[in-house]
């Protein structure tokens, strides 16, 4: 009863073996691609990454019209500065919005100048505060009669001094106990002797 079906089985099983598609005689199906992780043999139709491909041209037309204009016109720098923060029509970057703030507030931006305080007082992502810095920007704001800048400006130099009183206390702490270290711990390496200065070591 078993042998009639070996038959049968045998056809089942040939008809799920298939096999691959045949290639052209002149190219083989597979390719064999070697690069920095190593070999593999890949379809000769699949297709590799090109980092020079361009995605998006009309967005790459954009941002090359608004730098362009941003190098003329600090409003255009300020706009591309914000874009740049938000990731509006270009990819988020907090280097280059601040680049591009920085390059509308040297221009007498008052936007950019009150961003810039404000960023600067804040900090932004990897960049920490600096009340300092804060501090020139929030006056040149409030000096054209900004008054949310005159507002931060008190936050600026009350950080600003804040700081500056925490370091000098740290540094006063510092220096008491490294000068006993100045005193004993170095040596010199010349010493006078009657004939001139002699090198010790």
């Amino acid at each position: 009863m078993i042998r009639p079906l070996l038959p049968f089985a045998a056809l089942a099983l040939a008809a799920c073996v298939q096999a691959p598609p045949a290639a052209p005689p002149d190219q083989p199906a597979m390719v064999r691609i070697c690069d920095n992780t190593g070999c593999s043999d890949r379809p000769r139709n699949s297709a590799t990454f090109d980092a020079t491909r361009d995605e998006n041209p009309e967005q790459t037309r954009r941002i090359a019209a608004l730098t362009d204009l941003a190098n003329k016109d600090p409003r255009a720098a300020y706009d591309l500065g914000l874009r740049y923060f938000r990731g509006d029509g270009v990819p988020q970057n907090s280097y280059q919005a601040l680049q591009w703030m920085r390059s509308a507030g040297e221009r007498g931006h008052p936007q950019a100048q009150l961003a810039l305080g404000r960023l600067y007082l804040t900090g932004l992502q990897e960049m920490g505060s600096d009340p300092a810095e804060a501090e020139r920007w929030l006056s040149l704001a409030a000096g054209r009669g900004d008054k949310e800048a005159g507002k931060l400006l008190a936050e600026a130099t009350a950080a600003r001094k804040k700081n500056q009183d925490e370091y000098k206390a740290w540094a006063d702490l510092k220096r008491e106990a490294s000068l006993g270290l100045w005193t004993t711990s170095y040596t010199y390496y010349w010493v006078w002797r009657p004939t001139g200065w002699v090198y010790r070591y």
